[in-house]
C-alpha cells in the first residue's frame, strides 16, 4: 500500500513539526507568565527599571506568541497561551495604573480583547495589593486614587453583559471585582476614621495638657 505509506509518512511529518511549535509556544507562554510575575513584584517594590526590564523581555515573548497566531491558531487560542495573555496585560496595565501613564489599548499591546479585559480584571486585585500598602504608610491620597482606579475598571468591565462564550468568562470576573473594590473601599474607610480619632485623641490629649500646666 504505498499511497497509504507515504500518507502516514507526510501526517508523521506534520505532527512532528506541530509538535515541535507547541513546545516552543509553551515553554513562550511559561517564560512569558514568569516576567510578568516578576514584573507586578518589581513594581509593588518600586524598582521600576527592573520592572521595565521584565515588561520588555515580556513583549518579545508575546510577540513571538502572536507570529504563530496565523499559522498555528489552535495552539495561540488554547489555554495556557492565552492565560499567559492575560498575565502580560495584567503586568503591563498594572505598572500603568499604578506609575500614573496611561494605560495600554488592545492594540498597544498587540492583545484580543479576551484576555485584555481578564487582565484589567486582575488588575484590580493588584491595585488593592498596592491600595493597603500605600495605607499603611499613610498615604490616603495615593489610596484614593488607586480606589477611583478600581471604580473605573469595574464600571467598564460591568457594561460587557454579553454572553460567556463571547467574554471568555468575564461575569465572574466582574463579580470579583465588585467584591474587591468594596473591600477596599471598607478598609479605607475604616482606615481614614481611625486616623481622624487618633488625631482628635491627641488634640484632646493636648488640651488636656496644656490645661494642667495652666492649672498648676
Amino acid at each position: 500500500m504505498p499511497n497509504l505509506d507515504a500518507t502516514i509518512e507526510q501526517i508523521h511529518q506534520s505532527y512532528n513539526t506541530r509538535t515541535k511549535v507547541r513546545d516552543q509556544m509553551l515553554n513562550q507562554a511559561r517564560m512569558l507568565t514568569r516576567h510578568c510575575a516578576n514584573a507586578i513584584r518589581a513594581i509593588h517594590r518600586e524598582d521600576r527599571a527592573l520592572a521595565q526590564e521584565h515588561l520588555n523581555e515580556a513583549q518579545e515573548l508575546a510577540n513571538a506568541l502572536s507570529a504563530n497566531s496565523t499559522n498555528h491558531p489552535n495552539f495561540f487560542y488554547a489555554g495556557y497561551t492565552q492565560d499567559a495573555l492575560k498575565e502580560y496585560a495584567e503586568a503591563n496595565l498594572t505598572n500603568a495604573l499604578v506609575t500614573g501613564e496611561t494605560i495600554p489599548t488592545p492594540n498597544d499591546l498587540d492583545l484580543d480583547f479576551v484576555p485584555y479585559l481578564k487582565g484589567l480584571a486582575e488588575t484590580a486585585g493588584e491595585l488593592r495589593r498596592r491600595c493597603m500598602h500605600v495605607l499603611r504608610h499613610g498615604d490616603e491620597a495615593e489610596a484614593d486614587r488607586l480606589l477611583a482606579h478600581m471604580d473605573d475598571i469595574y464600571d467598564a468591565l460591568v457594561t460587557m453583559d454579553y454572553s460567556d462564550a463571547i467574554t471568555g468568562g468575564l461575569r465572574r470576573l466582574t463579580d470579583i471585582v465588585r467584591g474587591v473594590t468594596e473591600r477596599t473601599r471598607g478598609d479605607l474607610t475604616m482606615s481614614l476614621r481611625q486616623q481622624r480619632l487618633e488625631k482628635q485623641l491627641k488634640a484632646f490629649e493636648e488640651q488636656v495638657s496644656e490645661f494642667s500646666k495652666n492649672d498648676d
